[in-house]
């Protein structure tokens, strides 16, 4: 379970990179796209596996918000475990919203014929496999850089403390 979290979250977090890095002609994309590259940004959403990403939002918030009430009053966890069910579904619903938030962003920052060329990279057979691998690829990214950063950190800090002993000082 933790690990898919983190294979989403590392997903998510690809996916608002690769949106924010668009340049060039996409920058100048129109503000207001059509339906028709609002549906493409749809299907893409949906090609690249990013749907799947999305499938914890809610319960988080849900959880969030459970968590909160339960903090200001313990006596009442029972009673609002049992709304927080009562009341998913109905925001469960609305996970939809997320995917045209993002098929609009798509629309938004590329042109129809960009659309068409990310949607056929993504259904075809490397594509596919690139949206098998991205959450592997990303948790052991993840896993590898934080094992980089542990070690520059403590490298960092051995190289501080033997400048500052030349200093005369001990840290």
């Amino acid at each position: 379970m933790y690990r898919s979290t983190i294979a989403g979250i590392l997903r998510v977090g690809a996916l608002v990179i690769a949106l924010s890095g668009a340049t060039g002609a996409a920058l100048a994309q129109q503000s207001t796209p059509s339906a028709g590259q609002i549906q493409l940004g749809r299907d893409i959403v949906s090609a690249s596996g990013a749907t799947r990403s999305f499938d914890g939002i809610v319960p988080t918030i849900l959880q969030q918000a459970l968590g909160m009430f339960t903090q200001q009053n313990p006596d009442l966890q029972k009673d609002l475990t049992a709304s927080i069910q009562s009341i998913a579904p109905e925001f469960e619903k609305r996970r939809v919203e997320i995917i045209d938030i993002v098929a609009t962003v798509y629309a938004q920052r590329f042109t129809e014929a960009e659309l068409k060329e990310i949607l056929a990279f993504y259904r075809s057979t490397v594509g596919k496999k690139f949206v098998t691998e991205l959450p592997a690829v990303l948790e052991q990214s993840f896993v590898k850089t934080q094992e980089w950063g542990g070690k520059l950190s403590e490298q960092v800090v051995n190289r501080l403390r033997a400048e500052m002993k030349k200093k005369g000082h001990a840290i």
